[in-house]
């Protein structure tokens, strides 16, 4: 076999392959035995077909698009570990010449990952926002425990904000009653705002037996988008009742015995998570400042691919699962066909340039991941899709996407040791120190750069 390479651009090179016929020979004899498998010819033994007779009744042309079909990949690898290549996707291949017992010769157009030259980036400075937790974030976060406990009690009285009522629903559009307008027993709770708008003034001052109507756009079902007739009809109430914030209800709703103690811990995990977040943010912005110091080729197969990617899982799973096509969700957006398309495209260039900067230095600094790292790293992504760790790391091996997985890793690495070189402040001007969140939050600033659907900018 010969093969030569041509650059075509800085991401995208022609690969012209040229293979004596001889080296035809086992995918000639592989196409010939799957065609004996799967036709009968009368006087012969299934499987037994002699060559000339295939070549006889089915035609010698059969044979070959079967042996070059069966050819091609093996000699498209060769010439492109030949040429020192790294292609991206699968290639577009022409072939320009088959001659029977001679040669075959034939093209292969590939992206490839382009060479990137990356500056010193120690003189990377960003600020972020400085960890505060207020008394009245403390308050606040006991006052939700709080809530988690709350008991309710049937009143006889009006219904007022904070009363979970229970009620009868029923919606028509242009005087008929929906198919599925109609509910029953619903409970709801005033002020939460998890029903149709208007519903809270409705119902506000009914007593058990109370109806009113109002109208309301909906939010789903068969008229979805269409103003309603709402018809609501108060069936109970009940007053929500929230316990006293004193040391029975930290026995009650933790393991501390005081509600002095329960602030102080509860004060502690406000400062963790926003220690957590401040982490995250410095990631995001030093990724952002490695960004623009890096140039960085785009291989137009690969981007359009990526945004075809992004628009595809966008339509038919995060939407499909609301029950809303594209022109509504750009509705409810407030964006043009035209805006979406051009974030979308932002979005796959910078999850593109992540990878391919982050890869980069990933080779330099020669970075791997170890079992321990990879097995961490898989139990995050577990617990964020709501698998088990055993489930999540059955569908991974199944679906081939361990390479995936370490290379998340490896770039939250590559990112880890870009921040470390970088400098870090607050809003108050002080030096972060991001040691103890560093790897796991550049994973996440990894993850949010790439976006969920970037799997499909992955080697093929």
């Amino acid at each position: 076999m010969k093969s030569a390479v041509e650059t075509l651009n800085p991401t995208r090179v022609r690969l012209t392959v040229e293979v004596p016929f001889e080296e035809l020979k086992d995918s000639l004899d592989a196409a010939y035995k799957k065609i004996n498998q799967q036709v009968t010819v009368k006087g012969f033994r299934k499987g037994k077909i002699p060559a000339r007779v295939i070549d006889q009744r089915f035609g010698r042309g059969a044979v070959l698009e079967e042996a070059v079909n069966d050819a091609l990949p093996k000699f498209y690898t060769e010439a492109v570990n030949e040429a020192e290549v790294n292609p991206l996707g699968q290639p577009e291949v022409d072939i320009t010449e088959l001659k029977d017992g001679e040669l075959l010769a034939f093209t292969a157009e590939v992206d490839i990952r382009p060479a990137i030259e990356i500056p010193d980036y120690s003189g990377i400075e960003v600020t972020v926002d400085a960890v505060e937790v207020t008394d009245e974030d403390v308050e606040k976060s006991v006052e939700q425990l709080r809530e988690r406990f709350a008991s309710t009690s049937p009143v006889e009285r009006a219904a007022q904000d904070g009363d979970v009522v229970t009620i009868d629903l029923e919606a028509k559009v242009d005087g008929e009653v929906l198919p599925d307008g109609v509910a029953s027993d619903v409970s709801y709770t005033i002020g939460s705002g998890e029903l149709l708008d208007g519903i809270d003034e409705a119902v506000k001052g009914l007593e058990a037996g109370g109806e009113a109507t109002f109208t309301s756009q909906l939010k789903g079902g068969s008229a979805e988008g269409k103003d309603a007739e709402v018809t609501v009809k108060v069936t109970a109430v009940a007053a929500r009742e929230l316990p006293e914030l004193d040391d029975e209800f930290a026995q009650l709703a933790s393991e501390f015995d005081t509600l002095d103690e329960l602030k102080a811990d509860s004060r502690k995990r406000l400062e963790n998570m926003k220690q957590f977040d401040q982490a995250t943010q410095a990631q995001e912005r030093v990724l952002d400042e490695l960004l623009k110091l890096v140039e960085v080729p785009m291989p137009e197969k690969l981007l359009e691919d990526e945004i075809n990617t992004r628009k595809h899982n966008l339509e038919h799973h995060q939407l499909g699962q609301m029950g809303l096509d594209l022109g509504k969700y750009l509705e409810i957006q407030g964006k043009t066909e035209e805006e979406f398309l051009a974030e979308t495209k932002e979005q796959a260039e910078k999850g593109i340039k992540t990878q391919f900067i982050l890869d980069e230095l990933v080779n330099r600094e020669k970075l791997d991941v170890s079992r321990e790292e990879l097995t961490e790293h898989l139990f995050r992504r577990a617990a964020s899709s709501g698998m088990s760790p055993d489930q999540f790391a059955q569908a991974v091996a199944q679906g081939g996407q361990v390479p995936m997985l370490v290379g998340e890793v490896a770039r939250g690495k590559a990112l880890a040791v870009v921040v470390e070189a970088a400098k870090v402040v607050d809003t108050n001007g002080e030096v972060v120190d991001l040691s103890d969140d560093e790897d796991e939050a550049a994973e996440t600033a990894v993850e949010a750069a790439e976006g969920a659907e970037a799997e499909a900018s992955e080697d093929k």
